[in-house]
């Protein structure tokens, strides 16, 4: 049985686990392919709820996507379910010898355990003789010609015990796990590992136990690119089911089915991967300003027949005056609370920022060799890499946290760095969250040239009043890198280096923080893994590839990745077959633009029939929008028109990334 404080969380859980669960006979009655049904569930801290009416089921091949802004109790929702914390209220149903997995975002391992142990956990039978056999087989390796004839008999014994029990499939998936997450010290102690490192060994046990239902919070949190890459392969074809919480949005449009969005009062199901979800809440969104509109012209009706004097209000129209009282009282839903990122930045000069041949190694690890490169003013740069090759040491040099060995940065005498790094801004847990912000300013300018009180930014960073004044140490983990954000941001710098920004950052954060990104004024540098933010943000692409050179691709990263095929390609294409020239990447800052090939007659002839669909799609756009907006339609026909819009508006977006492509080629 995996303990609760073993990184993993649990297996084998049953239905008399606490009081929120019950006996699986009564699973019949809601759904035979339900692997977990939660009804009524609810947890509060203190006098403050944080899930409420949490109702919904989990079908034992479904793949859900949990999503919700930081602090809704998404983490405290997957807890729960796993056993590790109980529930106020409400019902947990799981199928009877259901086996379960958790992977936490912050694992937790005995620090004298090897990896081998924390990986093959004593809870499965298959995996302790797994266990067993490699632990004997690394026994005799050490002894090298040596022979033991006790160690070779147990070897013998287990090799048998696996040949019987069919473990030999299981420890071929095992291994193929361990290498692809980069496990290959076995013998390592976790204690000795870094958080990065735990993490794959926390996501390697609870996938090589194959539970029934997998629940991963941000597993993606730590890997590589090509890590991720893999496990979006793995995930997607994993036979049993998945509750799975991650900010990256690319992982999961392609690898979940379901989305299910925890909020106050509940959660909402949408079917579909997170593009569907999208497009299901902007229709959603408009709906509800379309009943909003609704409601504010029957308002003004009603508020206007009110003022046509008593003769009109006769007691047989007591309804209507009630009616009229109820639409002046009511508020409407109106929008939800959305983040608002709007800190000024300080006007830059004309000389930013240059590298001057800087190189930096720590002991026989050289992570970067004579390096130079000029930062010109909005330059949006991508820093990649696998873990370790020496990313954050760049950003750091750049910053001034870490001398180069040789070589020297330069800054510009206007540059203002703002630096949101992977630990965060220290913060004293026992200040309340408004004295955390005041500290750095009582008076915030926004871009706008507006000046704001802390309280005020506070909110446009949606902490409430109440949260204001609470301490920092109440705040969940995506609150805290928020506030960090907030602090950074506050300092309206013109140089903005990001790293890992969307660790921890829910959804909606991270579309507030592209969007304030799209209007910086200044030079934005990002180390991250998380490709849709990446191809949100930059347009230059510096490859970190692990020897110390550093490589640059103009684009963004999915420009990075079709260039790396090109070439790969052209390296595999026997010598005899014609040879595309793949696009050079360059290593220093003198990167022309490369000449793309020009467009045949076929791609011509699609140009311009793109053109004509996207000139008929924004004119029935606009059509929809004013019928929408005029609040004459009754319900069915506003349903049909939003629905209609959704579709509109994604197949409108494929047709303006088709033509950009095409456009910019010709």
């Amino acid at each position: 049985m995996f303990s609760k404080g073993s990184g993993v969380g649990i297996v084998g859980i049953t239905a008399s686990r606490d009081a929120t669960r019950v006996p699986c006979t009564t699973f019949a009655s809601i759904s035979l392919m339900n692997i977990l049904t939660i009804e009524d569930l609810r947890k509060s801290y203190g006098t403050k709820p944080l899930l409420e009416s949490v109702t919904f089921g989990l079908a034992d091949d479904e793949k859900m996507g949990l999503i919700g802004a930081n602090g809704s109790g998404k983490t405290t929702l997957m807890r729960i379910i796993a056993g590790i914390e109980k529930a106020d209220g409400g019902r947990i149903m799981l199928q009877n010898n259901a086996r379960v997995a958790f992977l936490p975002q912050n694992p937790v391992f005995d620090a004298s355990h090897t990896v081998l142990d924390a990986v093959f956990d004593q809870g499965d039978p298959l995996l302790r003789l797994l266990h067993d056999y490699e632990e004997v087989s690394f026994a005799l390796e050490r002894m090298g010609s040596e022979v033991d004839e006790k160690l070779l008999k147990r070897m013998s014994n287990l090799s048998h015990q696996l040949d019987v029990t069919g473990g030999w499939d299981r420890e071929a998936s095992a291994k193929a796990v361990l290498d692809r997450l980069g496990l290959r010290d076995m013998d390592a102690l976790v204690g000795s590992l870094s958080g990065g490192q735990r993490k794959r060994v926390a996501l390697a046990r609870a996938l090589v136990l194959q539970p029934d239902l997998l629940l991963l919070d941000e597993p993606t949190n730590h890997l590589d690119t090509e890590t991720i890459v893999w496990l979006e392969s793995y995930l997607a074809s994993y036979p049993g089911a998945l509750l799975l919480v991650t900010h990256d949005r690319y992982f999961l449009d392609r690898v979940t089915n379901r989305m299910l969005e925890v909020m106050p009062g509940g959660v909402m199901k949408y079917e579909g991967n997170y593009s569907r979800y999208l497009e299901l809440k902007e229709v959603q969104e408009q709906l509800k300003e379309a009943t909003e509109r609704t409601r504010q012209n029957l308002a003004r009706r009603e508020l206007a027949w009110l003022r046509r004097g008593p003769k009109a209000r006769t007691s047989k129209a007591k309804y209507r005056v009630e009616r009229a009282q109820a639409l002046q009282e009511s508020t409407g839903t109106g929008p939800d609370a959305k983040l608002q990122l709007a800190a000024a930045s300080t006007r830059l000069g004309k000389k930013v920022l240059e590298l001057s041949q800087i190189s930096k190694a720590y002991g026989d690890k050289v992570l970067v060799k004579g390096y130079s490169r000029l930062i010109a003013r909005e330059d949006r740069l991508g820093i990649i890499g696998e873990n370790g090759s020496g990313k954050t040491t760049l950003l750091d040099m750049i910053a001034g946290r870490v001398q180069p060995d040789s070589g020297h940065v330069e800054l510009g005498p206007t540059v203002v760095v703002g630096y949101f790094d992977q630990e965060g801004r220290p913060l004293n847990d026992a200040l309340r969250v408004i004295d955390t912000v005041t500290e750095v300013a009582e008076n915030v300018r926004t871009a706008d040239g507006t000046v704001i009180s802390a309280s005020q930014m506070l909110e446009r960073f949606l902490f409430a009043p109440a949260v204001q004044y609470t301490p920092v140490a109440k705040l969940s983990g995506g609150e805290r890198r928020r506030l960090h954000l907030l602090l950074v941001l506050m300092q309206a710098p013109n140089v903005l280096l990001l790293d890992e920004p969307t660790n921890d950052l829910d959804i909606a954060t991270l579309a507030a923080l592209e969007e304030y990104l799209d209007l910086f004024d200044g030079v934005l540098i990002v180390v991250s893994h998380d490709r849709w933010f990446l191809d949100r943000t930059i347009d230059h692409v510096l490859h970190v590839e692990g020897d110390g050179t550093i490589r640059e691709y103009p684009g963004d990263y999915s420009a990075f990745l079709d260039l790396r095929k090109q070439q790969k390609s052209a390296e595999a294409a026997p010598a005899s077959s014609p040879k595309t020239t793949p696009i050079p990447a360059k290593s220093t800052s003198d990167h022309p633009s490369p000449v793309p090939a020009k467009l045949s007659y076929k791609e011509r002839k699609e140009l311009e029939e793109t053109e004509r669909r996207i000139e008929a799609a924004e004119e029935r756009k606009a059509e929809i929008e004013a019928i929408l907006g005029s609040g004459t339609q009754d319900l069915n026909t506003l349903t049909a028109l939003s629905e209609e819009l959704g579709q509109l508006m994604s197949t409108l977006e494929r047709d303006m990334e088709r033509w950009s492509e095409l456009a910019e080629r010709a």
